[in-house]
């Protein structure tokens, strides 16, 4: 005889694990629905990352011969070329204070060489201005056979020894007025540069300005 009770009892107990693995099937689902387990690019509670600025870009470069700035202003290539003031065939200056021209000038007889005069130039429809001036003399043949015998052929109030372009010269006050260079260019090629008054600080510059078609 099987034992009473027997069927209900085993009925039972399947009823209690089917109920258990529903709620062990509920308990997974909702920890996998919760995102329990998943891997996280960023942690929990991190501040998002922050991306970096992008690169500042740099202007291109000028095209030559084109306008640039420099220091607040715009330089073009006519202002930045050298400009030639010829006084003489064989000496030149590539440098002379802004504004100035040629006012005057001429041969020194005969063939001793060659003087020029520059002024500031008159604007459009007006008469030159009055203002500086800036005069060169070279010298050639005998009066410049060397330094000793060149520097005695200008006196010069309070001289004082200096050197342009490597070459010895004097500096000095003129007796007719204004600043004054004078200086052995080569053998046999004496120069000298006034300038007046209100232009003293331009003189050295100027005078290291000269070329010619020897020695430089």
């Amino acid at each position: 005889m099987k034992p009473e009770g027997g069927t209900g009892g085993q009925a039972l107990r399947a009823m209690l694990a089917f109920l258990a693995l529903g709620v062990t099937v509920s308990i997974i689902y909702g920890l996998f629905s919760s995102g329990f387990g998943r891997l996280h690019r960023t942690p929990v509670g991190a501040p998002p990352p922050v991306q970096a600025p992008p690169a500042p870009t740099q202007p291109p470069p000028a095209a030559p011969g084109r306008a640039g700035p420099v220091r607040g202003r715009t330089v073009t290539a006519a202002m930045a070329a050298p400009r030639i003031a010829v006084v003489a065939h064989d000496f030149w200056l590539t440098y002379l204070p802004a504004g100035f021209d040629r006012d005057d000038g001429g041969v020194i007889e005969p063939d001793q060489g060659a003087w020029a005069r520059f002024t500031p130039k008159a604007g459009l429809g007006t008469t030159r201005p009055q203002g500086g001036f800036v005069e060169v003399r070279v010298e050639h043949g005998a009066a410049a056979a060397d330094w000793a015998t060149y520097q005695r052929r200008t006196p010069l109030r309070t001289p004082r020894e200096t050197t342009i372009r490597g070459r010895p010269a004097l500096v000095g006050r003129r007796p007719g007025g204004g600043l004054m260079i004078v200086w052995l260019e080569r053998t046999g090629t004496g120069a000298s540069i006034r300038v007046s008054e209100s232009l003293s600080e331009e003189l050295l510059r100027v005078a290291a300005s000269v070329k010619g078609p020897v020695g430089d």
